[in-house]
């Protein structure tokens, strides 16, 4: 999760595919789309994407008060069963000086394409929207290229006494 000097960052620049604020604190379809195309992270940049709620459109605090209700609820979008497969997220609560805010971290997901409500959404720059055939393809093939056989996937448990080194002896 972001620090109380990050988040003031992400306040006071725009929005991006990263970062996305909202007033509202009800809006539930507009929260499952951010998540929805955070987990999908459509330029790859493999790094979380973040829901401001009570943040203005110009970065300045709503007034809002963060509630434990509103968290239970932001949480909640995760496993309602409208996001497919479920992301990883985390949600917290910052008290800042002129008010308070809840932040949705949403990691990308090894399984795109994620989808909200049946539907693909992502991040296009600042705004959300609803992915394209070529979109899709993209997010597929990634999905495609992260699955690993199991003859490639790493066993941390190994050690070098395990390889059999003798059949690689010329």
């Amino acid at each position: 999760m972001l620090n109380e000097e990050q988040l003031n960052a992400l306040m006071a620049d725009l929005e991006s595919d990263t970062a996305e604020r909202t007033e509202s604190t009800t809006n539930t379809d507009k929260f499952g789309q951010a998540i929805c195309a955070f987990a999908n992270d459509l330029p790859n940049h493999r790094r979380p994407g973040y829901l401001l709620v009570g943040v203005k459109d110009d970065g300045a605090l709503a007034g809002i008060k963060v509630t434990d209700d509103l968290l239970k609820n932001l949480a909640g979008i995760r496993s309602d069963g409208n996001i497919l497969p479920q992301p990883m997220m985390n949600v917290a609560k910052f008290s800042l000086a002129g008010g308070e805010v809840a932040v949705v971290e949403v990691h990308p997901s090894d399984l795109p394409p994620v989808r909200y409500k049946g539907r693909v959404h992502v991040r296009v720059g600042p705004r959300k929207a609803i992915a394209n055939e070529q979109e899709e393809r993209t997010l597929s093939e990634r999905r495609i290229a992260q699955a690993k056989s199991f003859d490639a996937q790493p066993c941390p448990e190994a050690k070098i006494a395990d390889l059999a080194l003798g059949q690689f002896d010329a």
